[in-house]
Formats: structure tokens, C-alpha cells, sequence
């Protein structure tokens, strides 16, 4: 079979290693794809967002199957459109996609389906929203309606950020249109955890639970980035919390959907937040999170291709998706600066004993040398029977990866550690 994978970053990567047990798979296309995903995959370079053109490929190329990993092609309809000439694909159709393609749809599918979730207001005039955060609870968190990139949230603690939020995102249109609209929200406090489920819409499986390190910065401080590292499973995600959110927040919106006429078949990731008053949803994703995939596919035991597709054909429920009981932890490595300005086209050199836990993100072949070319570089993962074991793994395999300008953090899994 040939199988096609949109995407470009660490999680792509992830997907494509995993895919590769397969046996049935004889070629596996990226598209675009990046230099080290070019060990392991055909690369082409069309982009993730050229629809017309990623269509017009599969059809012409043969694909089998489609895996559609990032945000922006699946809102766009790229599932609908390979359907359309005949190629199941694992990913959302965009009526489904929505659920993160628009925070202000999300928000009023909790709300309507009594989902737990923080307490919010929708706002499309930016005076009705200067005036409302003269008087709202502080902290609180203006989002983007659309997608930024993972970076249209912010957490104002003083009414003066609220206000540049708003007038950065309204006024400036910082996102574009993505900033039509705009939610303010509830701050909530408590552990965050993030929740990746297969679902075929009927039958839903939640993945090992994982927690995130968001801040560039060591002890969670400087700018919010796209991730700098995750571990897995999150501590603070017992089996009474498990229970709790299968029952109040991942079946019903399973439901919501279905009731909405927005069937949801692939990875539907869920943000929570575990306050005082019971597990809260802060968002949705319709796709596998970044770098969260990067510890939760290493940790799954069953086959990933025979579960997408059964995830395709609406029988999930007669696959048993089986995770190991070990821990994983993944440490990004990026470049210095990063998430603001950064220097790039530095020569990246990875062991080969170690290449099989490294996911590539921003990285390119130029003169045939891999070379640095966004901000996150690379993931690094181990797999371990303990947490402090894999973080030491990890850490080890690091500081064997060798770049120009390269950055960390330092203490990837240190609050998992403390629980």
C-alpha cells in the first residue's frame, strides 16, 4: 500500500516511524515533509495547505490512504476532498475539524451540551470587548476564534495586557481573519493535562494521558512556545480522573458532535485542566497534539495503520488498543531564541545509534548536510520503566545531538517527578 502523510513537523515524524511497522505499507509519502523525515519517507514538496494540489497528487501518485496530521489542512477540507476521489483518510472531515478551528463553535458546543468547561463571553465588536475587561475577573484569557498556530491564547493578568490582547488580535489582526472573533474566558487553575482519543464517532479510546511544557524557559517562565517537552503518562491523571472525564467530558462530546450532525472519526485531543471543582475542558484539538504524539505512539504496543484504519471504517470497537505500562519523555531541542527570533542553516549532527528516537521538526537538507530551519529543531524521546529513567534517557541522548545555537529546557518532567 502507499500511504500519503500531510505535515511537516516532530509529530509527522512520529506518525511515519510508527507507520513503518506496518508490513503492509510499501511506500510512505510526506508531503512536504523535512529533511529528516526524508530518512524515512518519500518527501514532496507541495505544502499541507495546497489542497488542489495535494489531491491532484493522490490521485495521479495511486495513494491507498491518507493520514491528515496538522490543524490548518483538515479546517480547509482535506479530508472531504480525498474522499471525494476515493481515499480514506484518517483526520476529521471540516464540518468535524471546526471543533478547533473555531474557539467560539467549541465553547457553545460545551455550553449547549453541558460539558465542563470555564466560564466565558463571545465578542465580534472589539469596543463591547474593551468595555467588558474593564469590570471581568483578572486574570483572565482572551483567545483567537480561529487558528494561530497555537499562539493566539493569552493569559492577561493585569486589565492592561487584556487590553493589548484584544486590540493586538482585533484591531492589529496579529492572526488575520482568525481574530473576526474573539473568546474571553475564566481563568482556571489546577494541573494541565492533555488527553489524545481515537474515535471512529461511535467507539471512543483514550491514549496514555501527558503532560506538556508550554514556557521557553526553565521552572515554566518566559514566552509560551508550541512546546518544549512532554512526558507521559501525566501523574496528576489517576484512574478516578480518567473515569470522570470519560463519563462527563469525552463521551459527551463525542455525542454533542454526533448530535450536531459533525460525526468525528480520527484524533481528537483534549486539553484539560484539573481544578478544584472537577476536570474542565480548555480546548479541543482535532488532531494529534505536538510533541505530545512524540511519547504517546512510542508507548503504543498495537499496530497504528490497523487502528487508523478501522478508525476510517467506523470499526474501532473491534480493535484492542493496548499501551505499555512504561513512562516517556521527550525533550524538544530548538534553536536559541526561539520563540521569537532565531538564527538558522546550522549543521545538525545526530548519532546513529540514537536516530530511532529522534523526531525532526525544523530541519532541511542543504548540500547534503541536515541543517537547522525553524525553531523547534528536533524531539528527543526515551522510553523507560520508570519516569526518572526515561527523563535521564533522554537528557543523555541530548547532549550527543550537536548543533550550532541549539537550546533546551532542563527540567522537562521535573513537576511530574514532584507529584
Amino acid at each position: 500500500m502507499k500511504v500519503l502523510v500531510i505535515g511537516s513537523g516532530g509529530r509527522e515524524h512520529a506518525i511515519i516511524k510508527k507507520l513503518k511497522d506496518n508490513k503492509t505499507i510499501a511506500e510512505i509519502i510526506a508531503m512536504p515533509g523535512n529533511g529528516g523525515i526524508a530518512e524515512d519517507a518519500t518527501c514532496v514538496n507541495l505544502s499541507a495547505t495546497d489542497i488542489d494540489g495535494i489531491v491532484k497528487f493522490a490521485g495521479e501518485n495511486k495513494i491507498d490512504y491518507a493520514v491528515v496530521a496538522p490543524d490548518d489542512p483538515l479546517v480547509l477540507g482535506a479530508v472531504d476532498r480525498l474522499n471525494e476521489i476515493g481515499i480514506p483518510c484518517f483526520g476529521p472531515t471540516a464540518k468535524a475539524a471546526i471543533i478547533e478551528g473555531s474557539k467560539v463553535f467549541s465553547k457553545n458546543l460545551m455550553k449547549k451540551y453541558n460539558i465542563p468547561t470555564a466560564a466565558y463571553e463571545v465578542f465580534s465588536d472589539i469596543d463591547l470587548a474593551l468595555n467588558y475587561i474593564k469590570t471581568c475577573p483578572i486574570p483572565t484569557v482572551v483567545k483567537a476564534d480561529g487558528l494561530a498556530l497555537g499562539k493566539g491564547v493569552i493569559i492577561a493578568e493585569t486589565r492592561e495586557e487584556a487590553k493589548n490582547a484584544i486590540i493586538s488580535i482585533m484591531q492589529d489582526k496579529q492572526f488575520g481573519k482568525s481574530g473576526d472573533s474573539i473568546v474571553i474566558e475564566e481563568f482556571l487553575s489546577g494541573p494541565e493535562v492533555s488527553v489524545l482519543a481515537f474515535t471512529d464517532g461511535k467507539t471512543l479510546v483514550p491514549m496514555v494521558s501527558s503532560m506538556d511544557h508550554k514556557r521557553a524557559g526553565d521552572n515554566d517562565t518566559g514566552l509560551n512556545t508550541g512546546g518544549m517537552g512532554t512526558v507521559a503518562p501525566n501523574p496528576y491523571y489517576t484512574k478516578a480522573v480518567a473515569d470522570e472525564c470519560m463519563e462527563k467530558i469525552f463521551i459527551p462530546t463525542i455525542n454533542a458532535m454526533n448530535a450536531e450532525g459533525r460525526t468525528f472519526k480520527g484524533c481528537l485531543y483534549f486539553g484539560l485542566m484539573l481544578t478544584p471543582n472537577g476536570a474542565k475542558v480548555i480546548e479541543y484539538n482535532c488532531r494529534f497534539g505536538d510533541p505530545e504524539t512524540q511519547v504517546v505512539l512510542p508507548l503504543l504496543q498495537t499496530d497504528l495503520f490497523e487502528i487508523m484504519q478501522n478508525v476510517s471504517n467506523g470499526t474501532l470497537d473491534k480493535v484492542d488498543v493496548k499501551f505499555s505500562e512504561k513512562s516517556a519523555a521527550c525533550v524538544i531541542m530548538a534553536s536559541d531564541g526561539y520563540p521569537a527570533s532565531y538564527e538558522k542553516g546550522f549543521e545538525i549532527t545526530i548519532p546513529e545509534d540514537i536516530k530511532d528516537s529522534v523526531y525532526v521538526a525544523g530541519a532541511a537538507i542543504k548540500d547534503g548536510k541536515l541543517v537547522t530551519s525553524g525553531g523547534r529543531v528536533l524531539g528527543v524521546t526515551s522510553v523507560a520503566d520508570t519516569l526518572e529513567n526515561a527523563i535521564k534517557l533522554s537528557y543523555e541522548k541530548v547532549e550527543r545531538i550537536k548543533f550550532d545555537n541549539a537550546y533546551y529546557r532542563r527540567d522537562i518532567g521535573k513537576k511530574a517527578l514532584e507529584v
